[in-house]
C-alpha cells in the first residue's frame, strides 16, 4: 500500500493512546486533524474495517448507566502493517490551491470583482489567524513534557503546522496588498 490513508493516521493515533471510536473522533479534530481530516463516520467505517482485517482489537467496556462503549487498540498485524508504511518513501505532495488561481483569475475580473476577492482574502485570513491561535494554544497547553520522544514528536508536527500557518498569513498580507495596489 502506498501513500497515507486515513489507516495510517488511525494507527499511529491509538498507538499514542487507544481509545473509543468517539474519543479517536474527537483527536482527530483537535490534533490530528490538522494534517489528516476525517469525519466521524469515515473514522467509524474505516475503524469497521480494520477491526475485520485484524489491524485493531475492540473491547466492549461497561460504562456506569450508559451504552458500553469499545475500546480499539492496535494488534501486532496493524502495528506491522504501520511500520510496513512507515518506511516507504514519502512522495512530494501536489499542492491544489483554489485561492491562488483565485488570485491570477482577477487579472480577467473587474473593480467589483476585485473588491469581493479581498474581501474573500480577508475572510480566509481571518480563518488562518483563528487556526494559528488555536495551534498556539494547544502548544501551550499539550506538550509540558519536553523529554517523551512522543511528545517531541508530537510537537515538532505542530510546528510545522505553526510555521505553515504564519508563512500563509505572510502572504495573505502581500496578496492583499497586491490586490489594493491595482
Amino acid at each position: 500500500m502506498t501513500g497515507m490513508a486515513l489507516e495510517h493516521a488511525i494507527l499511529v493515533s491509538l498507538l499514542e493512546q487507544p481509545g473509543s471510536g468517539y474519543e479517536l473522533a474527537r483527536r482527530f479534530e483537535r490534533s490530528i486533524g490538522r494534517f489528516w481530516t476525517a469525519t466521524h463516520q469515515q473514522i467509524y467505517r474505516v475503524l469497521k474495517r480494520m477491526e475485520t482485517g485484524g489491524w485493531v482489537l475492540a473491547e466492549e467496556i461497561g460504562q456506569d448507566g450508559r451504552p458500553d462503549k469499545r475500546a480499539y487498540s492496535v494488534t501486532a498485524a496493524g502495528r506491522d502493517a504501520l511500520t510496513g508504511w512507515l518506511r516507504e518513501p514519502v512522495q512530494p505532495e501536489a499542492v491544489r490551491h483554489e485561492l491562488a488561481v483565485k488570485i491570477r483569475g482577477a487579472a480577467f475580473d473587474d473593480d467589483a470583482g476585485r473588491k469581493r476577492l479581498i474581501a474573500e482574502v480577508e475572510r480566509y485570513r481571518a480563518d488562518h489567524v483563528a487556526t494559528l491561535d488555536r495551534y498556539l494554544i494547544s502548544e501551550n497547553r499539550d506538550f509540558p513534557d519536553r523529554t517523551d520522544p512522543g511528545q517531541r514528536l508530537q510537537h515538532v508536527v505542530l510546528r510545522g503546522g505553526i510555521a505553515y500557518e504564519r508563512m500563509l498569513l505572510d502572504w495573505l498580507d502581500d496578496v492583499l496588498g497586491t490586490l489594493r495596489d491595482l
